[in-house]
């Protein structure tokens, strides 16, 4: 009988979709947040452990001597010490592409956002203003007004930082409203979606209207997009980043927000989540902050469950898939 522990459930599962089918596989235990110092007492016992957020550092690893399988539910697995995890013999699998439609559907929630203004003139109508006037357009004597520019995406470019399935279909809604697609890609020009052109990285921050970040976070890339990078983009550039919020130095962001250099930031990730109230970003009103919640539609998360009870079938069939 497999123990099995997941230790941050409420994430991916905060009461709307069900464990129960887990039972299958063996003893569950679900946690709906665990804290760092819980995490071995928590895990001591267990043969797999589930978790979403949890660090599971060497130091963890090392400790917990029963694990043999770490399930990921998610696709990105940075808070894993994935070296450790195979030194120790523990198979680790994540949960490709369950989100890849709520993840794009988000992306472009943010760029129609920032192009439209949708927040700014939903917010001028939903409040009076400092002098208790009233609604903006009701005082308005005209049928319409605008105070913000209004570009439209067909004909604008979009630049893509990573190609992989979510920056795939970033780049086929993309072709479909009309824009130019680069992409900065390890793949061959051969292997990219017709419509997308590779581009080095500085000739995409160069070129492009909008930049989307698409890319997994690895010691390599660490604030990439940083004073240096957004200096070589166009001036109003819009940057988009539903990837990981250490791609980026919120600070330099934060800077070239208030400078005018970037023309506004679209953000589902933080550096530091839950983030800190002094984050520089919330002082900047043409950054626009979601909760991590690109990933987090019922359908992707009834496909994370789906994939995850997957992952562990084919682990205890003794042919993992998933790995990393």
């Amino acid at each position: 009988m497999m123990n099995i522990v997941v230790l941050d459930g409420h994430a991916a599962n905060p009461g709307d979709l069900s464990w129960e089918p887990l039972k299958a596989f063996g003893a569950l235990k679900v946690y709906e947040r665990t804290a760092p110092d819980q995490v071995i007492v928590r895990a001591k016992d267990a043969d797999i452990v589930l978790m979403n957020k949890i660090d599971m550092t060497d130091e963890v690893i090392r400790q917990l001597p029963k694990l043999k399988y770490i399930g990921i539910l998610a696709t990105g697995y940075n808070n894993i010490d994935t070296e450790s995890a195979h030194r120790h013999g523990v198979i680790v699998c994540n949960i490709p592409s369950y989100s890849t439609e709520s993840v794009v559907q988000a992306t472009f929630a943010h760029i129609l956002n920032i192009t439209n203004q949708v927040a700014h003139y939903a917010d001028q109508n939903r409040a009076a203003d400092k002098e208790g006037e009233g609604l903006r357009w009701s005082r308005n004597p005209d049928f319409c007004y605008w105070d913000t520019p209004l570009p439209e995406l067909s004909g604008k470019t979009l630049g893509i930082v990573g190609l992989g399935h979510i920056g795939q279909r970033v780049a086929q809604v993309a072709l479909a409203f009309g824009m130019r697609v680069f992409a900065y890609t390890s793949k061959d020009q051969s292997q990219l979606p017709e419509g997308v052109y590779k581009a080095t990285l500085d000739g995409l921050l160069h070129s492009s209207d909008i930049v989307s970040l698409h890319c997994p976070l690895t010691k390599d890339n660490f604030h990439f997009i940083n004073a240096d990078s957004i200096s070589k983009m166009r001036q109003g550039t819009i940057l988009i980043n539903t990837a990981r919020g250490a791609l980026v130095d919120e600070q330099a962001i934060a800077d070239a927000l208030a400078g005018g250099q970037l023309g506004g930031y679209g953000a589902d990730v933080m550096a530091e989540e839950p983030p800190r109230p002094d984050n520089p970003l919330f002082r900047q009103p043409h950054a626009y902050i979601t909760p991590h919640v690109a990933w987090a539609t019922l359908e992707a998360r009834r496909r994370l469950m789906d994939i995850c009870m997957a992952n562990i079938k084919a682990f205890l069939q003794g042919e993992p898939i998933n790995k990393v």
